[in-house]
């Protein structure tokens, strides 16, 4: 489960983004997962609630949206955005080709106080 090695770093970069800022507590944390990025976010929420145990983001919520890849058929040339693998074109059902997105794993914002 690589999820969990992939929070420890989400969490590493999440707390120094924190001392930056001067605030003492990450209360949220929102990440964007793509669909080929080859992680599970079930399991990295479950990895983010074992391991934000004695970090400043202890009663911190994890937000994970989820990032839609680009197919085209390769059959009639249509284009779809989709946050699942599809493998058949709706419209005529000739087989669809991933063109781009979908790779990217990202902290995209946090939530963050002093407790002053």
């Amino acid at each position: 489960m690589h999820e969990v090695s992939i929070m420890q770093d989400m969490l590493q970069l999440a707390e120094e983004n924190l001392r930056k800022s001067g605030c003492t507590e990450i209360r949220r944390i929102s990440l964007r997962v793509g669909l080929l990025s080859g992680v599970v976010p079930e399991a990295l929420s479950f990895a983010f609630d074992v391991l934000k145990s004695g970090t400043s983001a202890a009663n911190a919520t994890l937000e994970i949206e989820s990032s839609p890849s680009l197919f085209s058929c390769g059959a009639c040339g249509t284009e779809s955005w989709y946050e699942s693998l599809r493998f058949e074109c709706p419209e005529c059902h000739g087989i669809l080709i991933l063109q781009k997105g979908g790779t990217d794993l990202e902290l995209t914002q946090m939530e963050v106080s002093s407790t002053d």
